[in-house]
């Protein structure tokens, strides 16, 4: 007769343990495949922003002036990033690279009557690979470190913010074009 009720205590023990670990895997499964309450970005490009100033400070425009901007991609073509700015713009915006330390622009600024002046420009840059949620696409930030451009039609080129995230409204550059134009 004991060992009828062990056997009964047994079995009762085997099924608290059944459920025990039923509950567990329910639970920790409905945790994994549970929906986030995070809002992915619906476009997780960040982009650097270039001011355009005058010597004393005040927006320079390119009043009748053209500027084309373009890079050179990873497969070695030519990637157009902005063609023939002109116009009372006093800024534009630019894609950094997501995983190179350093960008290559190369720009191309012409006049009414055909002069041309063309410069590169450098942005030295470190990466932060940025995530919102394992649901989201990964995105790039940046921590601008050094810039520097040939001196042909530009004048000078000044880091205002070095870091580049999704806020569109800061200027992370202020460039400064020569008055021979």
């Amino acid at each position: 007769m004991r060992s009828e009720n062990n056997l009964g205590k047994q079995i009762t023990m085997r099924k608290v343990w059944g459920w025990l670990a039923t509950t567990f895997l329910i639970s920790h499964f409905s945790f994994l495949v549970s929906c986030t309450n995070i809002d992915c970005p619906v476009q997780n490009t960040v982009f650097t922003n270039y001011s355009m100033l005058k010597p004393d400070g005040t927006p320079d425009t390119l009043d009748t002036d053209t500027l084309w901007v373009w890079t050179r991609r990873a497969d070695g073509n030519d990637s157009v990033l902005i063609n023939r700015l002109c116009g009372s713009k006093t800024s534009f915006q630019l894609q950094i690279s997501h995983t190179l330390s350093e960008d290559t622009l190369c720009t191309l600024l012409m006049d009414t009557i055909g002069n041309m002046w063309a410069d590169t420009i450098y942005v030295k840059k470190e990466n932060f690979p940025h995530f919102e949620s394992v649901d989201c696409q990964p995105a790039y930030f940046h921590t601008i470190t050094d810039v520097r451009c040939t001196h042909h039609g530009i004048d000078s080129l000044i880091i205002n913010q070095r870091q580049v995230n999704y806020d569109a409204t800061q200027t992370h550059f202020y460039l400064y074009l020569k008055d021979q134009r």
